[in-house]
């Protein structure tokens, strides 16, 4: 029991390192368009709540907010950054929600299938595509004005940009979370038997 814990403390360590390294280095965590930033980091929050559970996933997904707005006040790579991302309500929150959709998620499914892998890539679709859908979404009310200035659009057609992004980022983000989130995360669970 002490060395599942011990083990549990040191992946979970592990990946907030790591999360907080791709939140404040372009190219490991996101990849900046200066229109908006693609976005790979939400792979490790995915991967934390998959191996460590719903509450870990959390809290390495609080990590990813924190650093989120680190990097908005430090050194911003896109037009919203320090508009937007500043703000906790969109940095942290559906960060801290992608940890609990994808963990809780795996943990109702993960019997359900023959293979772990198919509620390991439903759990990391739907966990990217929280993400997507909240932050866009909060965005979208919180700083429409703000956003059609910076786009330069009219407010009436923020939609229809918005709906633009979730398909030119949020497709290939989701994607990407299918296929490398299950494969880390049985990669993880299969070499250590003090998971899952």
């Amino acid at each position: 029991m002490q060395k599942r814990k011990a083990y549990r403390i040191a992946i979970l360590g592990i990946l907030m390192a790591i999360i907080f390294v791709q939140s404040l280095v372009p190219f490991l965590g996101f990849i900046p368009t200066g229109f908006i930033n693609i976005t790979i980091i939400h792979i490790t929050v995915i991967v934390a709540a998959i191996v460590l559970g719903p509450k870990d996933g959390a809290i390495v997904g609080l990590v990813w907010g924190l650093g989120t707005m680190v990097r908005a006040f430090t050194s911003p790579t896109s037009i919203i950054d320090t508009t937007v991302f500043t703000n906790p309500i969109v940095a942290v929150l559906p960060r801290i929600i992608v940890g609990l959709v994808a963990g809780y998620v795996y943990l109702a499914l993960k019997n359900r299938f023959k293979k772990r892998m198919v509620s390991m890539g439903i759990a990391a679709a739907l966990g990217s595509l929280t993400n997507t859908l909240l932050v866009l979404g909060l965005m979208r009310v919180m700083y429409a004005s703000a956003l059609s200035q910076a786009y330069t659009t009219q407010t009436d057609l923020l939609n229809k940009l918005l709906l633009i992004i979730v398909g030119t980022n949020g497709i290939p983000e989701m994607i990407a979370a299918i296929i490398i989130a299950p494969a880390i995360s049985a990669a993880i669970l299969k070499a250590n038997k003090f998971l899952d």
